[in-house]
């Protein structure tokens, strides 16, 4: 493969100096600590990508060009299908390979074999999951040969470029890399790119941690005090995303057009969906006192640990991932075509989870048929969310409960199941780790799935004080925990994104919709004749008995699931009378109009109203939407729970002078959350401290932030509150990222509803050594203001004039492996920001935040798009990174200063457009065909 001689372009010539002139800095610095040795410009330079010229590449049939755009954007064309998906694979290594490489060894659970054994307990837990056994399963049983045969030539294409190049030659993370240890990179191979399916499915999966943390409540907090934290839906106030249809009386089969008279009793398919809760009466939690729940929640504690342990390549668990999607009829437009607006919520990543990219056939054709851009994942081919030249599509996480643990009586090597003893199924894994000795585990599964419980010394004992009733078989040794989840059977998904790329219809697009069995998501729609639609996929378990919500006695065969929720009666909406469709995360259809549980854990509607009013304000009396307006909702900076709750904070009594002078950056604030708002940044502040006066002190240690100690009563002391003597001192043990009150809308819903009753319980907080009890609401505001002010005080300034949201909301983007856990130079070498932003929780700019863990943004709009139907080229889209994965690349960060300040970039998808924006162009061309 020749090297990369050709010029450079002079548009590129003076930002290049300027950063050679910042390496030239840094290795200095890196000299200076005794690294230099290693380092030079040619090592950071080697692994940039030849982008002009010309390449031979084994495999091809005939030219493929790889134009780019001034951002490194590649758009690829070629005369077949294989030679795109091998192009696609070529072009994706060239730029984002270190990425791709760590992404797989995370799904096959061999990050040890990079990294070392600090990372033996996450490759055990991934290797008990088993995602690459069943992504082996998919390719070998469940692929079609035309996916086989595309998933084959984008390997080829990634290993023609691995080909001949030494790790340091492919990025600079394998020269650091080889600090430690002599990884190589190995061939990729098609099953590597089916597994990452795996990983989006297991950060999409669910409410399994709602599921733990419920659980853990039983501590510290009766029945109905966790029911008050886990509020039914408010379908009175935020509109589900489909809001009429239901299943036909007379086809059987969902039909969003009958009429509620044509309509299937929904009570007749719940299959006892609100009965149960896995672990209660008969079954479960019973009526046991706090010390018979303490050793099933130490266990569950522990089983959280292990989450948090596991790469979030999409972001921290908890209720923050989402997105926002929409669309909008060309009755309501300024195009007279529908406008599709979407972004997906996900971790703050460098470089991003997407890669921007444009798959063209130079004239479509049974040979070749595709003609598709959008938003890809690297590893995979295709693309994942975009448009072709008939269609346009977003995803959303439809958040569907997908997932399920189960207590399991456990002797020896069997486990009990109706009162028969079955055999656990048992296989070996060896985890080779560099550095070190290899380390074999057993993993063992019951007919649920795996045991989660085996890779944690405490989970071994799971059960042993399990508050479970008369009922359940004797605890002996302890119970174990299993996982079921619909991401661990083998499925069709890597088929419907082939489909999806080329659908042409609302039909076609639903046939594609019917193989997305996991992650499930809410997939939008608009194409060029002018229709809009929604469909939700994804294979959801419909169970015999229980709501999924905390752990079911996986003993009693009852609540077993008995069948998926068939894919005829799954909601789905084309060209509603409203006009448009909305879909963030809210809850999918009004469960009384609907037979099947989905889940017990939408997010609560503060987004997907938000949007819903922002477009009725737009339309009515016969108002236009434009593509700027489109962009503009996404950027809304509105806060919904400022606007329930600063009317009462600046009805509250101040007498401090320096805390009255905070309270009045609230008056006349229109609740945006712009970064340069000091009375954003004190609402935000007195928002985190009334949660955790009113319930984060309240939680058990196992929810709140790792290292917070707290002096509280005992869980089953008697004392009063105030009984400083009685107290003792519990240290928090979890994740700053996950922790609760993480300050979402569920944490919006709670407050709303305890607003008005200003002598709730919740209300009370107990005295300190320097405060007073409060106990009525006012009182516990009124102290939440007062803690406010002297925290910003300490982290933004005495003067409260000076304050601004973006000094404490920042982003920071790390590279997701040596950039977090690397040293200290290479951190700095590799990591990029902070940028101060706007925005927020919950927030249609949902730039997240987790109230108990502080104000840093963990929750980030990944890209935003906005497509215009029908005249592509004036859609518009933007990537929270850059095209490119190597640290001093000119594409590393070039589009988030853009993002951060809620810009898009022009969309090229014409031939016409692309060649016009293009400022490098490489042939790829077959062995023995002479290079243009």
């Amino acid at each position: 493969m020749p090297a990369n001689t050709t010029a450079s372009s002079p548009k590129k010539k003076k930002g290049r100096r300027a950063r050679l002139l910042v390496l030239v800095l840094v290795l200095a610095l890196v000299a200076g600590v005794g690294y230099g040795a290693y380092w030079s410009i040619s090592t950071v330079r080697a692994s940039f990508p030849q982008t002009t010229g010309s390449i031979q590449l084994e495999g091809l049939g005939g030219q493929v060009e790889v134009k780019r755009d001034g951002y490194g954007i590649p758009q690829i064309y070629a005369d077949s299908d294989e030679d795109l998906f091998r192009a696609q694979g070529f072009v994706q290594a060239q730029d984002r390979f270190w990425e791709m490489d760590v992404r797989r060894h995370m799904t096959s659970g061999r990050l040890s074999e990079m990294f070392g054994s600090e990372q033996v307990e996450t490759d055990a837990f991934l290797r008990t999951l088993g995602w690459r056994r069943v992504a082996q399963q998919e390719y070998d049983t469940k692929l079609s040969a035309e996916t086989k045969k595309f998933l084959q030539a984008y390997a080829e294409g990634v290993n023609a470029y691995l080909e001949g190049r030494s790790p340091e030659e492919i990025s600079v993370e394998y020269a650091a890399l080889s600090f430690t240890n002599n990884y190589k990179p190995e061939p990729w191979s098609p099953v590597d790119s089916v597994a990452w399916l795996k990983a989006m499915a297991w950060d999409l999966r669910g409410n399994m941690e709602d599921e733990i943390d419920r659980s853990l409540l039983t501590s510290r907090l009766s029945e109905k005090q966790i029911k008050d934290l886990y509020p039914s839906y408010p379908f009175d106030r935020n509109k589900p995303i489909v809001e009429e249809g239901g299943i036909s009386q007379v086809t059987g089969d969902f039909d969003p057009a009958a009429k509620p008279s044509d309509l299937d009793d929904a009570s007749s398919g719940s299959t006892d969906a609100g009965t149960g809760n896995g672990t209660g009466t008969g079954n479960g939690t019973g009526t046991g006192a706090a010390d018979a729940a303490s050793g099933l929640n130490s266990q569950l504690s522990a089983l959280s640990d292990t989450l948090d342990a596991i790469p979030a390549l999409l972001g921290p668990s908890g209720n923050g991932i989402g997105s926002n999607s929409w669309v909008v009829s060309g009755q309501y437009t300024t195009t007279g075509k529908p406008l599709l607006a979407n972004d997906p919520h996900l971790a703050p990543q460098l470089p991003s989870l997407w890669y921007q990219m444009g798959l063209h056939c130079r004239e479509t054709s049974a040979k070749c048929r595709y003609d598709v851009a959008g938003y890809t994942f690297s590893g995979m081919p295709g693309v994942i969310i975009g448009h072709n030249q008939d269609i346009a599509w977003g995803f959303t996480n439809l958040g569907a409960d997908v997932t399920d643990l189960y207590l399991e009586k456990l002797t020896g090597d069997s486990y009990v199941v109706g009162g028969e003893e079955k055999p656990l199924t048992t296989r070996e894994e060896v985890i080779k780790v560099a550095g070190g000795a290899s380390k074999t585990i057993t993993v063992r599964s019951t007919g649920h799935g795996p045991l989660v419980s085996d890779r944690s010394d405490e989970l071994e004992k799971v059960g042993e004080k399990a508050p479970v009733s008369n009922a359940a078989p004797d605890r002996g040794s302890g119970y174990g925990v299993a996982l079921q989840w619909t991401a661990l059977q083998p499925g069709n998904t890597m088929d419907a994104v082939f489909e999806l790329n080329r659908a042409d219809d609302f039909q076609s697009f639903r046939k594609a919709a019917r193989k997305f069995e996991v992650p499930s998501q809410n997939l939008i729609y608009a194409d060029t004749e002018g229709h809009i639609g929604y469909q939700a996929p994804g294979k959801i378990p419909v169970r015999a008995r229980g709501d999924g919500s905390t752990p079911a006695p996986g003993w009693d065969p009852a609540y077993k699931w008995t069948d998926y929720i068939p894919f005829e009666e799954l909601p789905y909406e084309y060209d509603p009378e409203r006009g448009y469709i909305v879909t963030a995360n809210q809850a999918v259809i009004d469960d009384e109009k609907y037979p099947y549980l989905i889940t017990k854990d939408y997010g609560y509607g503060a987004r997907s109203q938000r949007i819903n009013d922002l477009i009725e304000s737009k339309i009515q009396d016969g108002g236009k939407i434009s593509t700027e307006d489109m962009r503009t909702m996404q950027t809304d900076n509105s806060s919904e729970i400022a606007k329930l709750l600063t009317p009462y904070l600046l009805k509250i009594d101040i007498s401090d002078p320096y805390v009255r002078e905070a309270q009045k950056l609230l008056e006349g604030w229109d609740y945006t959350q712009e970064p340069d708002s000091g009375a954003a940044a004190y609402f935000n502040a007195v928002w985190r401290n009334v949660l955790k006066l009113a319930f984060g002190n309240k939680l058990p240690k196992e929810l709140r932030v790792e290292g917070e100690c707290l002096s509280v009563r005992p869980a089953d002391s008697t004392a009063p509150d105030d009984d400083l003597e009685e107290r003792v001192r519990e240290c928090g043990g979890r994740d700053a990222d996950s922790a609760q009150p993480d300050g979402g809308d569920r944490w919006f819903e709670v407050v709303r509803r305890l607003l008005k009753d200003e002598d709730n319980a919740w209300w009370q907080s107990p005295r300190t050594r320097t405060e007073k009890a409060t106990d009525q609401r006012d009182e516990l505001l009124g102290r939440a203001m007062v803690d406010a002010r002297w925290e910003l005080t300490a982290k933004l300034g005495k003067d409260a004039s000076s304050w601004t949201w973006g000094r404490l909301h920042q982003l920071t983007l790390r590279n997701q492996t040596l950039g977090t856990a690397g040293p200290g130079f290479l951190q700095f070498m590799l990591n990029r920001g902070p940028w101060n932003l706007g925005g927020g929780e919950a927030a249609v700019n949902a730039t997240g935040w987790n109230a108990a863990g502080g104000y840093e943004v963990v929750w980030v709009p990944s890209m935003r798009m906005v497509v215009n139907v029908g005249d592509w080229d004036e859609s518009r889209w933007i990537n929270l990174t850059g095209a490119s994965g190597h640290a001093y690349s000119a594409h590393y960060t070039d589009q988030t200063d853009k993002w951060a300040a809620g810009e898009l970039l022009g969309w090229a998808y014409s031939a016409d457009a692309v060649s016009a924006g293009a400022v490098d162009t490489l042939t790829l061309h077959p062995p023995g065909q002479s290079a243009p």
